[in-house]
Formats: structure tokens, sequence, C-alpha cells
């Protein structure tokens, strides 16, 4: 089911709101270009944002499309400068990563090329990353061997026109298989990709959920699985796209209303806000979202890191006032509630995490939110996350009726996992998804929310080895 199926009728009655503040965080000098030691993981928060640019939507490859609108018009060199200057506004030592699809490197009509040039020459003025985007989901339509091929075709791309030697840090690719990620660590010397959608189910024709929600080191079994020993580890640091209300995420795809249904995506991306809600509603959902990664999730994981992609051509299918009034309003709110956030691209932040964590022995992630009372973020529940290299364990109960915490989700990690097998365009495999003992999305019988203590006795002794209170 498209996202855009919901807003596109939707009221924008935010979108002539004035953003104020110009010049607020003037002054605060550089954030990491010119510091000598490395940036530490632990007590920062950090922004990966990046805008894709591309010819038509859900490009896969050169020749596999699969939606036949021509976009070429939507995307200009005064557009993407609109979006890269909101950005920057209000905060002015911020980098992003633009990534370009294979048909957006090799495009060579006027506009493509100069939208390449403007995206090499911020990267050589403010040290934004310039990367791949092979769609959102090659892995879903293409074999793996030519997934790997077109890659390095991208990279030499990228390399020629930015120049001096350029290579990207991270390739941003929607779904890619252990395979893929395997050969980005080995042939490329990559070592981050955005490679998975966080509980992404039934929405644009496909998913891939049961990963944890924050980097990790991903199996050669399967890519959602973090590696559990060395025999399976890959050198590649596994990084979300989207940054999701944990609430809204528990659900499968998306409703067909926008203001009073559900929608699965719904956190800080702009097609399900901003766009969705306009300007004031939109804001409020995008703040809480990223309250519970800067405020508890900061308490709880020694960092915080929020991530988050938008499509150049929003800016001509939703108008530039709305589109970058959103942007200038995201950052200038983010940089005024949390100062100290860094905006950075997806493969310094990639680069961050592996300098702290050499294999996936010592992270444990820890989540809690009490929804927003926006749409589908109802205010009544509270879900608590649990990630670590052995299983994601999520909760959820009433904290207004005061209800028992029901395990809405628990995926092993130690136990054998398979990708599908090599898709084709004309034969896809939609459903990439990790799935074994309990889905927080409950579409089968099994995945029916229970007590902890009616788990397995074998998967209650794996919960007390990391959360001996919950056993309380």
């Amino acid at each position: 089911m498209d996202r855009r199926a919901f807003v596109k009728n939707s009221a924008l009655s935010g979108a002539g709101l004035a953003i104020n503040g110009s010049g607020l965080f003037k002054g605060m000098g550089a954030l990491l270009l010119n510091e000598q030691q490395p940036v530490s993981l632990n007590g920062n928060r950090f922004v990966t944002f990046c805008i894709m640019i591309r010819t038509t939507p859900w490009e896969v490859s050169r020749d596999v499309k699969l939606h036949p609108r021509d976009e070429a018009a939507w995307h200009t060199l005064q557009g993407v400068k609109w979006m890269r200057e909101a950005f920057a506004k209000n905060n002015p030592d911020g980098r992003l990563t633009w990534g370009f699809t294979l048909n957006a490197l090799e495009d060579k009509r006027k506009n493509y090329l100069e939208i390449r040039a403007y995206a090499a020459e911020c990267q050589r003025t403010y040290g934004d990353e310039v990367s791949y985007f092979p769609g959102y989901f090659p892995a879903m339509y293409l074999p793996r061997e030519r997934i790997n091929r077109e890659m390095t075709e991208a990279i030499e791309t990228i390399s020629d026109f930015v120049g001096n030697g350029y290579r990207p840090q991270a390739i941003m690719g929607g779904f890619l298989s252990a395979n893929n990620l395997q050969y980005l660590a080995e042939k490329e010397k990559i070592h981050a990709a955005h490679a998975v959608i966080w509980s992404q189910s039934n929405i644009d024709g496909g998913g891939a959920d049961g990963s944890p929600s924050y980097p990790f080191y991903p199996s050669t079994e399967h890519f959602c699985k973090p590696a559990q020993n060395n025999k399976d580890f890959i050198d590649c640091v596994n990084l979300d796209g989207w940054t999701m209300d944990f609430i809204c995420a528990r659900r499968n795809g998306a409703s067909d209303h926008e203001i009073t249904g559900y929608n699965s995506r719904r956190g800080v991306g702009p097609i399900e806000t901003y766009i969705g809600w306009g300007l004031d509603l939109g804001h409020r959902e995008v703040m809480h979202t990223q309250s519970i990664h800067f405020d508890k999730g900061y308490e709880l994981n020694g960092f915080g890191w929020v991530t988050n992609i938008w499509e150049a051509q929003l800016v001509y299918e939703f108008g530039k006032d709305l589109v970058c009034n959103a942007l200038e309003m995201w950052v200038t709110g983010t940089k005024k509630r949390w100062p100290d956030t860094r905006f950075v691209t997806f493969g310094e932040y990639g680069n961050i995490w592996r300098n702290q964590h050499k294999n996936n022995d010592h992270w444990n992630y820890r989540f809690e939110e009490r929804g927003s009372g926006l749409g589908d973020s109802y205010n009544n529940l509270e879900i608590k996350w649990f990630m670590n290299k052995e299983f994601r364990l999520a909760l959820l109960r009433d904290w207004h009726q005061n209800t028992p915490e029901m395990v809405i989700d628990f995926t092993r990690y130690d136990l054998a996992a398979k990708e599908p097998a090599d898709p084709s365009p004309q034969h896809p495999d939609k459903n990439w998804s990790l799935i074994n003992e309990i889905n927080q999305k409950g579409l089968r019988p099994r995945d029916k929310p229970k007590l902890i203590r009616e788990l397995s006795a074998k998967d209650r002794d794996m919960i007390a080895g990391y959360y001996p209170k919950l056993m309380d």
C-alpha cells in the first residue's frame, strides 16, 4: 500500500506557518569537522538525515522501475538547494547524506547533472556524504549478485564526479541481504549501510520486520538478525532509515483514513506527519517520537539516535512552502530542544558506533514510550522495548487502567534464520521478515499477547539473564 495514498488529499492547513528564529544557533562553531578527537557514541545525541534523488518512485535498478511516473521535472537544482538551505538555516554545522538511485547517478539531463555537481560541492564545502540509494527494496526484486555489481558501479560513478578519491562511508540500501552487506564490507571496504526499514510490514508492497531498531552487526544468515559469534559476523553496521513511534509501529500496514485510521510508519518521516497532518500536528508527533530517544532513551542507553530520509521530489509534489518550512521546523525544533544534537552523515554515525562496538556483545538497547495521543499513538498505552544480541522483547500495557504488561513481541536471535532465495523482477519476494516466537504485528494465532510468566521456561530464563527485574 502506497503511503502517499493516505496523504495526497489531506488538509495542509499548516503549510503557510512561518518559522521563527532565524540565526538561532549562529556562533556554535563546527561540531565535528574540525574536531581532532574521535566523537564518542556515549553521551551524545545524533541525527542522520538523507535527501533521496531519483527519476521514478520505487526505483530498483536502471530497468526495474515499480512505478511509471517520470519525476525528472520534479528534481531541480533549485529544489535541492531549497532543501539544503532549510536544513542549514539554524543548523550551520550539520551534515547530511545525498542518496542517488542508479538512474539519478547516470541521467544525462541538465537538471541531474546540476544536482550531482551541487551534491559534490556540498561534500567539499560542508562535509556531506554522497552515496548510492538503490531504491528501497532491491533485495525483494533483484538477485544478490546483480545488487553487488551495481553497488560497485554506483560507487565508481560517485567517486568520479565527486573527485579527489572520494568514496562514501555508507550505502543507502533500504533492504539489503546479508550477502550484499558482506560484499560491501569485504569487497568495497564500506562498513555501514542503511539496510533495514524497522518494523516495515505491508507498506509500499513489502516488509522486513524483526530486527533491532538501533545499529547492529548482521548475521550471515539474515540481515535482520544480529551476528551471534565470529562465524556468522558481518563487519557492516546495519542502520535503520526512519525512526518510528513504537506505539504506531506495532500495527500492520496502514488503514484507509489518514486522520482517524492508523499508520505503522508514523514517526519522524515527513509523509506521515508534516504532509499528512500539517505543520502543527505533524511537528508535535515528530518531536514526540524524537523525545523517546533523546530524553528517556538517552537516559537508558547513554546516547540517542534519530534517523530520517526525505525524498527530493516532495518539494514539487507537495509544494516548497510546506516541505521546506517543515524541514526547517524539524531541524530548528530539534536544535532548540536538544542543543547538543549532532546532525551527521549515515557513514559518520555508522563508524562512530563501530568504533564503540567491535561485535554485538555489549549493546543492550531499551526504550519506553507513552503514546502522544495523536492519531493511533494512543496516550493510554505504554510500550517498553528491550533489544540485545540474543532477542528483542516488547511489553505493552494500558497505564490508565494499570493493566499488566503483556508480551507483544519476542523475537529470538539465537535461532537459525534464513533469507528468501534470489528473487527476480518478474517473481519478487516481498516478505523478508524475521519472525519466530511472537511478533508485534499480531498476524498469526501464536502472536496473541501473553504475560511473561506464560512464556516457556527457556524463554523466561533467557529474558532473566538480561533483565532479572522483569521476573519479579
